[in-house]
């Protein structure tokens, strides 16, 4: 549980900020579907949340270094919200029971007047055009006003989970757990993807969670990011499942897992699915304090080599291979990112700001898309999922090209455009010499998947 003494713990690392004399945090504002009073479901900002903990809209954050003083901004609730919400806590009262003084939001402008203001960059254009027209700035050159210092004392911060933390993260991988394994129990043939869609996300509701990002959920396995669900399932799919459930206290769980709609897996899907293992299995063995993780994603890349020139998918030298990119034909992606508050933690801040510090990111096609590449440090909580995929468009365009002939056998590779994609994916901290997955422990093996689909009474705890 995060308390208000961790909240004010939190804030006094800010309070040593240089060169300020007071940080603005704003809250996300309510986004309108379609009038003021009809809005799309509510996300709090993750930075708001972590310094001042409360899950409302239309709020301003407000850390005064000189005074050692935090405030929240904001209009309270009206009788009219009573009516038609219900009795509610006030915003005051909350703000109080949180070590934090209320004022109305109308104080705001002539509370930052002549002093020096430290911001972030915003990823909102309301949340811009609101900060441009308080501090008198242009909204369009208002990200160059923001604090390098500010942002990474935030990153620094969110980046290295606590105890407390830690146990939100476990509760939220262990409902994506329960949502996964929801998936498994109801597939069959004959199904609708949304219907299994449907009784997964009911799981996040049940424990009254929102979800991470909206479900990838498809017999399309090739398209890395599906989130159509119009197929009809048959026999002999695969279907690859990508969700996560969001807690109230805003920590994210990220879960990958591919499994067979007719309960069995081919001898020729189990022979991907267990290289896809394998490779799982080579970052959790490597992960570690002091090791990068651009390292870990191209010693796992070479297990993928390794195992798919076993099946004539290559030929040349393994790390020839890997050097050159051409294993990105199968595995377009990075291998993680970092997971926390955000289910892709902070990449509002920019991705080379949070998932490198050491060196640049790759420009070259695959590895560019890794998002984490930095240099693993204890407290780190971040994402394993590596994923082979067979992709009709993608390999059309190399072989048109002779992209990397020297390497990749296409007439051998051209046999799977059949096949789709298997990605597998678990959530990791790093511990003082090693890595640690969180939640209870989660289905793997072709055989114990199996298994579990086999009997669809049962229920894991």
């Amino acid at each position: 549980m995060i308390t208000k003494e961790i909240l004010q713990k939190r804030r006094k690392v800010l309070q040593h900020l240089q060169g300020a004399d007071m940080i603005l945090l704003p809250a996300n504002m309510n986004s309108p579907m379609n009038c003021r009073d009809n809005c799309y479901p509510f996300v709090q900002d993750a930075t708001f949340q972590y310094y001042f903990g409360m899950n409302h809209p239309n709020l301003i954050g407000v850390i005064d270094v000189k005074e050692k003083k935090d405030y929240i901004f904001g209009k309270d609730f009206s009788m009219d919200d009573i009516i038609w919400m219900g009795k509610i806590k006030f915003l005051k009262e909350e703000a109080e029971e949180l070590g934090l003084e209320f004022r109305d939001l109308g104080e705001l402008s002539n509370f930052v007047k002549g002093r020096r203001v430290s911001i972030t960059n915003y990823y909102r254009a309301d949340t811009v055009f609101y900060i441009a027209k308080l501090l008198e700035k242009d909204p369009y050159t208002l990200e160059k006003d923001a604090s390098e210092e500010l942002i990474s004392k935030i990153i620094e911060q969110r980046n290295h989970k606590t105890e407390e933390e830690l146990e939100e993260l476990e509760k939220a991988v262990n409902v994506t757990r329960e949502m996964h394994l929801e998936a498994m129990r109801v597939v069959r043939a004959g199904m609708k993807e949304s219907e299994v869609v449907a009784a997964l996300e009911a799981v996040a509701a049940k424990h009254e969670c929102y979800l991470s990002f909206p479900t990838i959920f498809s017999k399309n396995g090739q398209v890395l990011h599906n989130h159509r669900h119009d197929n009809i399932l048959q026999e002999g799919d695969l279907v690859i499942l990508d969700a996560g459930a969001k807690l109230p206290s805003g920590y994210c769980g990220d879960m990958t897992s591919t499994f067979p709609v007719s309960k069995k897996y081919s001898d020729r899907q189990k022979k991907i699915y267990n290289i896809v293992i394998r490779m799982f299995e080579k970052a959790e063995q490597l992960c570690r304090p002091g090791i990068t993780y651009r390292e870990v994603h191209l010693e796992v890349c070479k297990v993928m080599v390794e195992e798919l020139k076993e099946l004539g998918l290559f030929h040349g030298e393994v790390e020839n291979i890997v050097i050159a990119g051409a294993h990105a034909l199968f595995m377009p992606h990075g291998l993680g990112h970092m997971l926390g508050l955000d289910v892709h933690d902070m990449e509002n801040f920019g991705e080379e700001k949070v998932g490198y510090a050491e060196f640049p990111k790759s420009t070259q096609f695959g590895l560019a898309s890794l998002r984490l590449g930095r240099e693993l440090e204890e407290g780190f909580v971040y994402t394993i999922e590596p994923g082979i995929y067979f992709i009709p468009e993608l390999f059309e365009l190399w072989r048109k090209e002779k992209k990397f002939e020297e390497f990749l056998n296409y007439d051998a590779i051209a046999k799977y455009m059949d096949f789709g994609g298997i990605r597998y994916e678990g959530d990791f901290v790093i511990t003082k010499d090693g890595c640690r997955r969180l939640g209870k422990k989660m289905l793997k093996y072709p055989q114990e998947i199996e298994e579990y689909m086999e009997n669809t009474n049962q229920r894991l705890e």
